[in-house]
């Protein structure tokens, strides 16, 4: 679970990183996403390093998905079906300390998952065409960014992302071992917080610069 949620974290920092070209105009926009078709051209056919990424990114959160619901569903096994006390510490010994992140983290990511069906939908695809639609990316971006309510869902999806990436992200190397002493726990707290302030922010810098103007 942990390595598999590790490669969605390097490939949303990507992703973050490509979305903010919007900001260099409709020609470099576009250019940029029809060269994503042509990585590896030409060892790869058109589109092959595309769908290579794409396989990996299915492959990953099919991995995360499966290691969540046998992680719980031996938890469930070990209490009873009853659950169990979580996270007991010297300040918390019957086990309820618990972080809003690290409460919400499971059906946090039931809400990531139906809000990435829903963006492919809307800006890879284009079968959901809010705004209109249109063969341009830079287009089907300011189409539906132009949108308030597109904008509202957006930051709802973003703000249960921040929060699972919070948790997910010192889970995941607090459980590769990270997590060895009380200073690296300091330091794997603010790594945690400050990726996935990085990300969230990123990802919504492009559609609130489009709603207010700033682009398009």
């Amino acid at each position: 679970m942990a390595i598999s949620g590790i490669i969605l974290v390097l490939f949303l920092l990507a992703h973050m990183y490509g979305n903010l070209k919007v900001f260099e105009g409709q020609d470099v926009f576009d250019s940029y996403s029809h060269h994503l078709r042509e990585l590896g051209e030409p060892i790869l056919p058109y589109g092959g390093a595309l769908w290579i990424i794409r396989i990996v990114l299915l492959a990953a959160i099919v991995v995360h998905a499966v290691s969540a619901i046998t992680l719980w569903r031996r938890a469930r096994k070990a209490t009873g079906g009853k659950g169990g006390a979580r996270y007991a510490s010297s300040k918390a010994p019957r086990g309820a300390q618990r972080s809003y992140a690290s409460f919400t983290l499971r059906w946090g990511g039931v809400t990531i998952l139906l809000f990435v069906i829903y963006h492919l939908l809307h800006l890879t695809t284009n079968t959901i065409a809010l705004g209109g639609a249109s063969d341009s990316p830079f287009e089907r971006v300011v189409n539906g960014f132009s949108i308030w309510w597109v904008v509202l869902s957006y930051t709802i999806a973003l703000i249960a992302l921040a929060f699972h990436l919070r948790h997910g992200i010192w889970a995941a190397m607090a459980t590769l071992g990270a997590n060895t002493s009380a200073k690296r726990r300091k330091n794997l707290n603010i790594i945690a917080v400050v990726v996935a302030a990085v990300i969230v922010v990123g990802f919504l810098i492009p559609p609130f610069a489009v709603l207010f103007g700033l682009v398009g």
